[in-house]
């Protein structure tokens, strides 16, 4: 099969489109045929990062496909399913096997494009908003970078949550496209200092919750924007500054900071999390919430489409197709 690989960390330019050996499908996999990849951000950090599973390395966490094979151990999928797929490694290719338990069945009315670009955004928004950060109707957040995939995912969940929800950006253009998602008042984080506009918006109160997917500066400065027993939690680190938090900053006024990392969470209360995703996409599926897919290129442009995300110039989600 043909696959982006690499053989050491770096820039998109490590990227080789070459034809490599086919994926074993063991006894608790499925064997996906993929029909579109969704490139994270996590999968930019891999790429720079983290030590290659095999040479040449397969990079990506999330695809969606059809199924071709299950292995003996796997009574829940079959042939020909239609499926989104959360792995480990792997998913810039054109065929994966991908451990059955951490796939989900994509409702009849979705398009695979969309599926793609589902679990990881949007259930890691999901435990950002209500479960690490006890977000309720009437409560405000703050959602920075909201013109990202997890942001627009965590804008959509909120408002319908009944929150007052701010976002920021780098510019206002993608702000006026906010609104339309249920952003109360946008920042652009290039013109202005989020936390004096924050204390202008809620009258100087600050707001109950933070995402924060940037870190660095942005996460220390957070604090300053929180209100009394406010939560801020951090999710990415998109941001790369090195400034780190001081725990001491959030005695003064009882606040908390919380750490959100799907994976993990998939590994360790699965039943819920899984449940949830499925859900998630049924959501999705019936229009109530939407996925947007900002550019798509095929996966031998692997290169171009981790160097257009990191160029911060998407709005929403990147696609590849094989």
């Amino acid at each position: 099969m043909k696959a982006a690989v690499y053989y050491e960390n770096g820039a998109p330019e490590v990227f080789r489109y070459e034809t490599i050996d086919e994926p074993e499908c063991g006894p608790d996999d499925v064997l996906i045929e993929i029909r579109a990849i969704s490139v994270e951000g996590g999968d930019l950090i891999n790429r720079e990062i983290r030590p290659l599973a095999r040479i040449p390395h397969i990079v990506g966490y999330q695809c969606a496909g059809i199924v071709k094979a299950v292995g003996e151990n796997v009574h829940d999928r079959h042939p020909e399913d239609r499926v989104v797929a959360v792995l480990s490694w792997g998913s810039h290719a054109q065929r994966v096997a991908a451990p059955a338990a951490n796939t989900w069945l994509i409702p009849d009315l979705l398009d695979m494009t969309v599926a793609a670009a589902v679990p990881v955004a949007w259930g890691t928004a999901y435990e950002c908003l209500f479960e690490a950060g006890g977000l309720v109707s009437g409560q405000s957040v703050l959602i920075h970078a909201g013109a990202g995939a997890l942001g627009l995912a965590a804008i959509q969940l909120a408002h319908r949550a009944g929150a007052t929800v701010y976002a920021t950006a780098s510019d206002d253009t993608r702000l006026s496209r906010l609104k339309s998602f249920g952003v109360t008042a946008g920042i652009n984080y290039v013109k202005s200092d989020f936390v004096k506009e924050i204390s202008m918006l809620t009258n100087g109160q600050g707001v109950d919750l933070i995402v924060d997917s940037i870190a660095g500066s942005t996460l220390v400065r957070g604090v300053q924007a929180l209100a009394y027993k406010g939560r801020m939690v951090t999710v990415g680190v998109s941001g790369r500054d090195q400034d780190r938090l001081d725990p001491v900053s959030l005695w003064r006024g009882n606040q908390s900071l919380h750490g959100v990392f799907f994976p993990t969470l998939l590994d360790n209360e699965h039943a819920r999390v899984h449940g949830n995703v499925q859900t998630l996409l049924g959501r999705v599926a019936t229009g109530e919430l939407e996925v947007v897919i900002d550019k798509s290129f095929p996966l031998q442009e692997a290169q171009s489409a981790h160097t257009y995300v990191m160029s911060r110039q998407a709005f929403g989600r990147v696609i590849m197709y094989p």
